[in-house]
């Protein structure tokens, strides 16, 4: 089989589709099958096993020459795989004729809606928004999506609204998205002294973009003493989440590390006492995950298909979304309840050891060499 997988983003980017592109891309080659990908960045990748295509960012042309190198490449495949870019790679490979397979990681149309600031609402208040732009985006993505073989959501959340979507729901799984191999890691205090960090330590890495609320998880921060929140990943909002840090009077107890690649996130919660989630919308986040598997618990905002993974008192600990109170008193509790951290960090692990990514990944594989073969 020959695959192209299709990514939007691409390390070293932040971001779950960013971690998962690539992983799968290896597994494949590994596994024997030819792979190439099409992906948009800032600067050439950097080099692989297989040839990496990619379109600049900067080209005000870049979402049709990203549907015109995958209409290119997807005619060499044998299938398309797509994890973000959907509507370009379903239209890139609807023009090579070839069948298309989805990972679908957001509604695209309301992130596009969002960054635009044309709408301001939910994830589920976008899906009645009843204005003619927002009408547009939902039907452009229903579109595309009806053009795939096979769909695999990482949450039964996100499943839901894809079926809502006019979806045929035999077309439409779930599958969540897979721990990492945790490569062997230093013990906690190392990485500690490594990364300079002292005392009560949270760790978030991620896009810092609107979907995360980091601001929400530095107002929140301002009202617990002593906790410092190390902060992995960049994006357009980092340098007004700089300025609100000194507002607050956080005096580096938020601490900006920018891009870090995927281990260094692994080092990172690792070392850190818990993950930090304050997102005002999410699907079945990488981080989480990765947070998980190396033994760290997740403090996080309820929203989309986080309660799917972290189960609060259980592996983590659940907020509403939107209430830094709620989210402060939850990171006191943390840290002053001895027994209720030791309970979350042990259950942390376990909590995801049937998420590999031999099973994730060889579930893909099964339905992209299905669909392949017509």
């Amino acid at each position: 089989m020959r695959a192209l997988v299709v990514s939007g983003i691409w390390p070293p980017d932040p971001g779950g589709p960013a971690s998962h592109a690539p992983a799968l891309a290896q597994f494949l080659r590994d596994r024997g099958h030819g792979v190439e990908v099409v992906t948009t960045a800032d600067a050439a990748p950097g080099p692989r096993d297989y040839a990496v295509h990619w379109v600049d960012r900067s080209s005000s042309l870049r979402h049709a020459r990203a549907a015109a190198l995958v209409r290119s490449r997807a005619a060499r495949a044998d299938v398309v795989y797509a994890t973000s870019m959907i509507r370009r790679a379903a239209l890139g490979a609807s023009l090579a004729r070839r069948p298309l397979v989805v990972k679908l990681v957001s509604d695209e149309a309301f992130e596009r809606a969002r960054r635009s600031g044309r709408f301001q609402g939910t994830l589920d208040e976008f899906q009645a928004a009843d204005d003619a732009r927002n009408r547009f985006l939902r039907s452009t993505r229903d579109a595309a999506l009806r053009r795939a073989r096979h769909v695999f959501c990482p949450s039964a959340y996100l499943r839901r609204l894809a079926i809502g979507w006019g979806l045929d729901e035999e077309r439409v799984s779930v599958l969540p998205n897979p721990a990492p191999e945790v490569p062997s890691l230093p013990a906690r205090g190392s990485l500690r002294e490594e990364l300079g960090l002292e005392g009560h330590v949270l760790g978030f890495a991620g896009r810092l973009g609107p979907q995360k609320s980091l601001d929400l998880a530095l107002e929140a921060l301002a009202h617990v003493p002593g906790v410092t929140l190390a902060i992995a990943g960049d994006g357009p909002d980092r340098e007004a989440l700089e300025r609100r840090a000194r507002e607050l009077g956080l005096d580096g107890r938020a601490r900006f590390l920018g891009s870090v690649p995927r281990e260094g996130v692994l080092r990172l919660f690792r070392a850190a006492d818990a993950s930090l989630l304050s997102s005002s919308w999410e699907n079945f986040p990488h981080t989480v995950v990765e947070a998980l598997a190396v033994g760290t618990p997740v403090i996080s905002t309820d929203v989309g298909g986080v309660s799917e993974v972290v189960r609060d008192g259980e592996n983590g600990l659940l907020v509403p979304a939107g209430d830094a109170a709620a989210l402060a008193a939850a990171i006191e509790r943390f840290f002053a309840d001895d027994a209720l951290r030791e309970r979350l960090v042990a259950a942390a692990a376990p909590s995801v050891a049937g998420h590999t990514e031999e099973v994730v990944f060889t579930r893909i594989e099964e339905e992209l060499v299905r669909a392949a073969g017509g």
